[in-house]
């Protein structure tokens, strides 16, 4: 099974969380994630967690340690999401390649619907299992 290595960004802000909603041409589209995407092959983690909130929100981060790692089995691949805390350097957000978004609190985000790894990996992070 091919495993797809992909990179997310865990930004907080005044005690809440950036999280994105995917389009509705998307894989798994509707559902909210941590931003992020894809690693391409010769990419860093950090150059691509750049690239990808950059592409989808118009935004700058730093990319700082990572704080999770979550494998999760699809039915056709494998996700390896790894989960670096970043801090934003744009003030403005813009949805460039996802629908929208949203500051939330980690209770906030149990009433939004989440991609099953970033699920998994914001259990890990919040301590549920």
């Amino acid at each position: 099974m091919k495993t797809i290595r992909v990179v997310a960004a865990l930004v907080e802000r005044d005690g809440r969380y950036l999280i994105t909603q995917r389009r509705e041409n998307a894989v798994l589209p509707m559902l909210w994630d941590f931003p992020g995407g894809r690693v391409e092959e010769g990419e860093s983690d950090e150059g691509a967690l750049a690239r990808e909130v950059a592409e989808r929100l118009g935004a700058k981060v730093q990319v700082g340690q990572l704080i999770s790692f979550v494998n999760h089995p699809y039915e056709k691949y494998a996700v390896d999401l790894y989960l670096y805390e970043c801090k934003l350097l744009t003030e403005r957000l813009h949805c460039r390649a996802v629908k929208d978004y949203a500051w939330v609190t980690s209770k906030e985000m149990e009433s939004y619907s989440f991609t099953p790894v970033d699920e998994a990996s914001m259990s890990k992070l919040l301590g549920v299992s």
